[in-house]
Protein backbone atom coordinates (compact mmCIF):
# COMPACT_ATOMS: atom_id res chain seq x y z
CA UNK A 1 0.00 0.00 0.00
CA UNK A 2 0.98 3.89 0.24
CA UNK A 3 2.49 2.92 4.07
CA UNK A 4 5.73 4.94 3.60
CA UNK A 5 4.76 6.83 0.73
CA UNK A 6 6.99 10.13 0.59
CA UNK A 7 8.44 8.96 4.55
CA UNK A 8 12.27 9.09 4.49
CA UNK A 9 13.75 5.71 4.57
CA UNK A 10 15.40 5.05 7.99
CA UNK A 11 18.63 4.48 6.86
CA UNK A 12 19.28 7.31 5.02
CA UNK A 13 22.84 8.69 4.70
CA UNK A 14 24.41 11.97 4.58
CA UNK A 15 28.10 12.49 2.90
CA UNK A 16 30.30 14.37 5.11
CA UNK A 17 33.09 16.19 4.40
CA UNK A 18 36.14 14.19 2.23
CA UNK A 19 33.46 11.94 1.21
CA UNK A 20 33.55 9.97 4.57
CA UNK A 21 29.61 8.95 5.11
CA UNK A 22 27.53 8.68 8.08
CA UNK A 23 24.26 8.24 9.30
CA UNK A 24 22.46 11.81 9.86
CA UNK A 25 21.79 12.11 13.50
CA UNK A 26 18.04 11.94 13.65
CA UNK A 27 16.23 13.79 16.19
CA UNK A 28 13.54 12.13 18.68
CA UNK A 29 10.29 13.64 19.04
CA UNK A 30 8.67 13.48 22.43
CA UNK A 31 5.04 13.34 23.34
CA UNK A 32 3.89 14.60 26.73
CA UNK A 33 0.93 12.53 27.12
CA UNK A 34 0.35 11.93 30.08
CA UNK A 35 -1.65 14.76 31.25
CA UNK A 36 -5.60 14.12 30.72
CA UNK A 37 -7.23 17.61 29.21
CA UNK A 38 -9.32 18.55 32.09
CA UNK A 39 -10.90 21.23 30.17
CA UNK A 40 -12.44 19.27 27.73
CA UNK A 41 -13.42 15.96 29.29
CA UNK A 42 -11.96 12.36 28.56
CA UNK A 43 -8.49 11.04 26.85
CA UNK A 44 -8.41 13.78 23.81
CA UNK A 45 -5.62 11.88 22.58
CA UNK A 46 -6.88 9.19 21.43
CA UNK A 47 -10.19 11.41 19.55
CA UNK A 48 -10.63 10.60 16.44
CA UNK A 49 -10.55 13.61 13.92
CA UNK A 50 -9.54 12.78 10.59
CA UNK A 51 -11.08 11.00 7.97
CA UNK A 52 -10.06 7.41 9.04
CA UNK A 53 -10.62 8.16 12.76
CA UNK A 54 -6.52 9.69 13.04
CA UNK A 55 -5.61 11.34 15.91
CA UNK A 56 -4.22 15.05 16.47
CA UNK A 57 -1.07 12.79 17.26
CA UNK A 58 -0.46 11.33 14.21
CA UNK A 59 -0.84 14.05 12.24
CA UNK A 60 2.41 15.49 14.56
CA UNK A 61 3.76 11.82 13.79
CA UNK A 62 3.38 12.05 9.87
CA UNK A 63 4.79 15.47 10.11
CA UNK A 64 7.72 14.65 12.36
CA UNK A 65 8.53 11.66 10.41
CA UNK A 66 8.30 13.90 6.84
CA UNK A 67 10.90 16.40 9.14
CA UNK A 68 13.66 14.17 9.39
CA UNK A 69 12.76 12.56 12.90
CA UNK A 70 13.23 9.48 13.75
CA UNK A 71 11.95 7.85 16.72
CA UNK A 72 8.98 8.70 18.58
CA UNK A 73 8.52 8.68 22.70
CA UNK A 74 5.75 8.76 24.91
CA UNK A 75 5.45 10.13 28.28
CA UNK A 76 1.71 8.42 29.33
CA UNK A 77 0.32 7.29 33.10
CA UNK A 78 1.53 3.68 33.89
CA UNK A 79 -2.40 2.39 34.12
CA UNK A 80 -2.93 3.38 30.39
CA UNK A 81 -0.19 1.39 28.84
CA UNK A 82 -2.44 -1.28 27.77
CA UNK A 83 -4.85 0.75 25.75
CA UNK A 84 -2.17 3.02 24.94
CA UNK A 85 -0.07 0.02 23.13
CA UNK A 86 -3.27 -1.09 21.63
CA UNK A 87 -4.82 1.70 20.10
CA UNK A 88 -1.97 3.74 19.42
CA UNK A 89 1.80 1.98 19.20
CA UNK A 90 -0.04 -0.70 17.00
CA UNK A 91 -0.70 1.86 14.02
CA UNK A 92 2.89 2.93 14.20
CA UNK A 93 4.77 -0.50 13.70
CA UNK A 94 7.22 -1.04 11.12
CA UNK A 95 6.70 2.72 10.15
CA UNK A 96 9.45 4.18 12.99
CA UNK A 97 10.57 3.10 16.18
CA UNK A 98 9.20 3.47 19.28
CA UNK A 99 9.05 3.89 22.98
CA UNK A 100 6.85 4.30 26.23
CA UNK A 101 8.25 5.78 29.39
CA UNK A 102 6.02 6.83 32.62
CA UNK A 103 5.00 9.48 34.73
CA UNK A 104 3.82 8.73 37.79
CA UNK A 105 3.42 11.30 41.23
CA UNK A 106 5.22 9.16 43.00
CA UNK A 107 8.74 9.32 40.26
CA UNK A 108 10.95 11.09 42.37
CA UNK A 109 14.71 11.64 42.97
CA UNK A 110 16.26 9.36 45.98
CA UNK A 111 15.32 10.84 49.41
CA UNK A 112 12.03 12.28 48.19
CA UNK A 113 8.39 11.62 49.51
CA UNK A 114 4.87 11.71 47.50
CA UNK A 115 3.26 14.51 49.52
CA UNK A 116 -0.24 12.32 51.24
CA UNK A 117 -3.39 13.68 49.53
CA UNK A 118 -1.41 14.76 46.23
CA UNK A 119 -3.13 13.57 43.22
CA UNK A 120 -2.09 16.08 40.66
CA UNK A 121 0.98 15.19 37.98
CA UNK A 122 4.15 17.18 38.98
CA UNK A 123 3.95 19.28 35.62
CA UNK A 124 5.43 19.21 32.17
CA UNK A 125 9.40 19.34 33.24
CA UNK A 126 8.57 16.41 35.21
CA UNK A 127 6.95 14.86 32.57
CA UNK A 128 10.00 15.63 30.41
CA UNK A 129 12.37 14.36 32.65
CA UNK A 130 10.81 10.64 32.32
CA UNK A 131 12.80 10.44 29.06
CA UNK A 132 15.82 10.71 29.98
CA UNK A 133 17.04 6.92 30.24
CA UNK A 134 15.32 6.51 26.80
CA UNK A 135 16.45 9.80 24.84
CA UNK A 136 20.27 10.19 23.47
CA UNK A 137 19.98 12.36 21.16
CA UNK A 138 18.99 15.75 20.32
CA UNK A 139 15.19 15.99 20.58
CA UNK A 140 11.89 17.86 20.39
CA UNK A 141 9.17 18.20 22.94
CA UNK A 142 5.44 18.38 22.27
CA UNK A 143 1.58 18.40 23.52
CA UNK A 144 0.21 15.50 22.15
CA UNK A 145 -3.29 17.19 21.90
CA UNK A 146 -1.83 20.66 19.75
CA UNK A 147 -1.96 20.48 15.94
CA UNK A 148 1.14 22.22 15.18
CA UNK A 149 1.25 22.33 11.37
CA UNK A 150 4.32 20.97 8.86
CA UNK A 151 6.12 23.54 9.09
CA UNK A 152 6.62 24.03 12.45
CA UNK A 153 8.01 20.36 12.43
CA UNK A 154 10.61 21.63 9.66
CA UNK A 155 11.97 24.50 11.68
CA UNK A 156 12.45 22.33 14.47
CA UNK A 157 13.74 19.35 12.81
CA UNK A 158 16.46 20.95 10.69
CA UNK A 159 17.16 23.21 13.97
CA UNK A 160 17.91 20.14 15.83
CA UNK A 161 19.39 17.97 13.07
CA UNK A 162 22.16 20.90 12.46
CA UNK A 163 23.48 20.30 15.61
CA UNK A 164 27.09 19.70 15.32
CA UNK A 165 27.36 16.28 17.30
CA UNK A 166 28.06 16.23 21.40
CA UNK A 167 26.16 19.82 21.38
CA UNK A 168 25.13 21.38 24.40
CA UNK A 169 23.44 24.40 26.07
CA UNK A 170 21.93 25.46 22.59
CA UNK A 171 18.16 24.98 22.49
CA UNK A 172 15.44 25.90 20.68
CA UNK A 173 11.50 26.88 20.96
CA UNK A 174 9.22 27.53 17.94
CA UNK A 175 7.57 30.83 18.32
CA UNK A 176 4.16 31.05 16.73
CA UNK A 177 2.81 33.92 15.55
CA UNK A 178 -0.02 34.77 17.82
CA UNK A 179 -2.44 35.67 15.84
CA UNK A 180 -2.18 31.75 14.47
CA UNK A 181 -3.10 30.32 17.99
CA UNK A 182 -6.40 31.73 19.18
CA UNK A 183 -9.74 30.03 19.27
CA UNK A 184 -13.03 30.60 18.33
CA UNK A 185 -14.42 29.89 21.40
CA UNK A 186 -12.96 31.49 24.21
CA UNK A 187 -9.48 32.89 25.44
CA UNK A 188 -6.30 30.61 25.28
CA UNK A 189 -3.14 31.17 27.36
CA UNK A 190 0.01 31.65 26.22
CA UNK A 191 3.08 32.05 27.01
CA UNK A 192 4.42 35.11 25.75
CA UNK A 193 7.74 35.39 24.22
CA UNK A 194 10.71 38.02 24.18
CA UNK A 195 13.71 37.83 22.49
CA UNK A 196 17.04 39.72 21.71
CA UNK A 197 18.86 40.80 18.71
CA UNK A 198 19.69 36.88 18.12
CA UNK A 199 16.55 35.83 18.40
CA UNK A 200 17.68 34.12 21.88
CA UNK A 201 14.94 33.80 23.91
CA UNK A 202 14.87 36.50 26.63
CA UNK A 203 11.91 35.40 29.26
CA UNK A 204 8.47 33.79 28.55
CA UNK A 205 5.36 35.14 30.38
CA UNK A 206 2.36 33.68 30.83
CA UNK A 207 -0.71 35.36 29.83
CA UNK A 208 -3.59 33.36 30.82
CA UNK A 209 -6.48 35.30 28.75
CA UNK A 210 -5.89 35.99 24.95
CA UNK A 211 -8.41 36.74 22.82
CA UNK A 212 -9.42 39.28 20.04
CA UNK A 213 -11.44 42.33 21.33
CA UNK A 214 -14.38 43.67 19.53
CA UNK A 215 -14.38 47.01 21.15
CA UNK A 216 -10.23 47.52 20.45
CA UNK A 217 -10.67 47.40 16.88
CA UNK A 218 -11.14 43.18 16.94
CA UNK A 219 -7.03 43.84 18.42
CA UNK A 220 -5.87 40.63 20.11
CA UNK A 221 -5.33 41.97 24.06
CA UNK A 222 -4.20 40.02 26.85
CA UNK A 223 -5.76 40.49 30.68
CA UNK A 224 -3.02 42.18 32.66
CA UNK A 225 -2.90 41.51 36.62
CA UNK A 226 -5.06 44.47 36.90
CA UNK A 227 -7.87 43.19 34.92
CA UNK A 228 -7.10 45.68 31.75
CA UNK A 229 -7.59 44.16 28.40
CA UNK A 230 -3.88 45.46 26.73
CA UNK A 231 -3.20 45.20 23.28
CA UNK A 232 -0.49 42.59 21.66
CA UNK A 233 0.82 42.61 18.30
CA UNK A 234 -0.34 40.42 15.85
CA UNK A 235 2.79 38.28 14.71
CA UNK A 236 4.48 38.54 18.78
CA UNK A 237 6.11 34.82 19.45
CA UNK A 238 4.33 32.54 21.49
CA UNK A 239 4.96 29.26 23.26
CA UNK A 240 3.16 26.42 22.33
CA UNK A 241 5.48 24.20 24.11
CA UNK A 242 7.01 23.03 21.41
CA UNK A 243 10.54 22.92 22.77
CA UNK A 244 14.26 21.93 21.22
CA UNK A 245 16.70 20.40 23.56
CA UNK A 246 19.90 18.28 23.83
CA UNK A 247 20.69 15.44 26.54
CA UNK A 248 22.23 17.88 28.51
CA UNK A 249 18.81 19.70 29.79
CA UNK A 250 18.00 15.83 31.92
CA UNK A 251 20.68 16.97 34.01
CA UNK A 252 20.16 20.30 34.74
CA UNK A 253 16.29 19.47 35.04
CA UNK A 254 16.95 16.40 38.05
CA UNK A 255 18.95 19.01 39.49
CA UNK A 256 16.54 21.79 39.56
CA UNK A 257 13.55 19.34 40.57
CA UNK A 258 15.56 18.33 43.39
CA UNK A 259 15.53 21.86 44.44
CA UNK A 260 11.80 22.28 43.63
CA UNK A 261 11.41 19.30 45.64
CA UNK A 262 13.93 20.71 48.74
CA UNK A 263 11.33 23.79 48.70
CA UNK A 264 8.81 23.38 51.58
CA UNK A 265 5.66 25.48 50.24
CA UNK A 266 5.96 22.82 46.82
CA UNK A 267 5.62 19.95 49.33
CA UNK A 268 3.01 21.82 51.04
CA UNK A 269 1.39 22.89 47.73
CA UNK A 270 -0.21 19.66 46.61
CA UNK A 271 -1.26 21.56 43.28
CA UNK A 272 3.02 23.16 42.79
CA UNK A 273 4.16 22.08 39.39
CA UNK A 274 7.74 21.77 38.07
CA UNK A 275 7.14 23.39 34.09
CA UNK A 276 9.26 23.61 31.55
CA UNK A 277 9.00 27.40 30.97
CA UNK A 278 10.09 27.77 34.68
CA UNK A 279 13.65 25.17 34.17
CA UNK A 280 14.11 27.15 31.09
CA UNK A 281 13.61 30.60 32.35
CA UNK A 282 16.07 29.76 34.95
CA UNK A 283 18.75 28.57 32.51
CA UNK A 284 18.54 31.39 30.57
CA UNK A 285 18.58 33.71 33.27
CA UNK A 286 21.80 31.76 34.55
CA UNK A 287 23.48 32.25 30.99
CA UNK A 288 23.31 28.69 31.07
CA UNK A 289 21.70 28.18 28.12
CA UNK A 290 20.45 30.13 24.89
CA UNK A 291 16.97 29.20 23.43
CA UNK A 292 16.44 30.37 19.72
CA UNK A 293 12.79 31.34 19.02
CA UNK A 294 12.38 30.16 15.40
CA UNK A 295 9.62 31.56 13.51
CA UNK A 296 7.17 29.63 11.71
CA UNK A 297 4.26 30.23 9.38
CA UNK A 298 2.47 27.00 11.04
CA UNK A 299 -1.30 28.23 11.72
CA UNK A 300 -1.87 26.17 15.30
CA UNK A 301 -5.03 24.64 16.25
CA UNK A 302 -6.07 22.20 18.70
CA UNK A 303 -9.40 21.32 21.13
CA UNK A 304 -8.94 23.70 24.30
CA UNK A 305 -12.92 23.46 24.58
CA UNK A 306 -15.39 20.85 23.45
CA UNK A 307 -16.78 23.46 20.83
CA UNK A 308 -13.44 23.44 18.90
CA UNK A 309 -13.62 19.90 18.14
CA UNK A 310 -15.67 20.20 15.05
CA UNK A 311 -13.85 22.99 13.94
CA UNK A 312 -10.69 21.18 13.78
CA UNK A 313 -12.15 18.09 12.03
CA UNK A 314 -13.05 20.66 9.49
CA UNK A 315 -9.47 21.93 9.17
CA UNK A 316 -8.12 18.19 8.82
CA UNK A 317 -10.61 17.54 6.16
CA UNK A 318 -9.82 20.62 4.02
CA UNK A 319 -5.96 19.73 4.16
CA UNK A 320 -6.79 16.80 3.50
CA UNK A 321 -8.46 18.12 0.24
CA UNK A 322 -6.05 20.09 -0.44
CA UNK A 323 -3.21 17.48 -0.63
CA UNK A 324 -1.23 18.43 2.36
CA UNK A 325 -1.97 14.60 3.64
CA UNK A 326 -2.89 11.69 2.27
CA UNK A 327 -6.46 10.51 3.48
CA UNK A 328 -5.21 7.44 5.31
CA UNK A 329 -1.81 8.12 7.60
CA UNK A 330 0.13 4.97 7.89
Amino acid sequence: GNKSEGLPTMGEMSVGQRGSVFPLMKPTLFLLAAGMGSRYGGLKQLDGLGPNGETIMDYSIYDAIQAGFGKIVWVIRKDFEEQFRAQILSKYEGVIPCELCFQGIDSLPEGFKCPEGRVKPWGTNHAVLMGKDVIKEPFAVINCDDFYGRDAFMSIGKYLSNLPEGSKNKYAMVGFRCCNTLSENGSVARGVCMYDNNRHLVDVVERTEILRQADKDNAICYKDEQGEWIPLDENVPVSMNMWGFTPDYFEYSEAEFKAFLSDPKNMENLKAEFFIPLMVNKLIKSGTATVEVLDTTSVWFGVTYAADRQATVDRIAQLVADGVYPNKLF
